[in-house]
Formats: structure tokens, C-alpha cells, sequence
């Protein structure tokens, strides 16, 4: 039985926490920050679970993690 590859994009988006949940970034900080407001781009640098729907998505993602 072959391994099986690690999607490497899910790998560069998604680590893994101590719980075994997920955690990603939020989007909306990469370009147009001068009309959004300060509170709002603090309040986007923060890292997110993600859902339950997508857990095992992202698990078939990384196998290996």
C-alpha cells in the first residue's frame, strides 16, 4: 500500500493544535486595508477553529498530522 501525499496548500493553511482541532487564518489582510478599520483588521489577525463540517476534509488533507 502506497503512502498516501500530503496536500501541500492544506499543509501552508492549516496547523494542527494540542486538542487535535485545527486552526487557520482569517482572510481579508492582504490589500484594500486603507478603508478597513483599525478594530477590524486587530480583530482579523486572530487565528480561528475551524468548523466541524470541515474537520474531516482538512483530515483527509493531511494524513499525517
Amino acid at each position: 500500500m502506497p503512502k498516501i501525499k500530503t496536500l501541500r496548500s492544506a499543509s501552508k493553511r492549516f496547523r494542527k493544535n494540542a486538542s487535535g482541532m485545527f486552526k487557520r487564518k482569517k482572510t481579508n489582510l492582504r490589500h484594500l486595508l486603507t478603508k478597513k478599520t483599525t478594530s477590524y483588521k486587530r480583530n482579523i489577525r486572530k487565528k480561528v477553529i475551524i468548523s466541524r463540517s470541515d474537520l474531516s476534509k482538512v483530515m483527509s488533507f493531511l494524513p499525517y498530522l
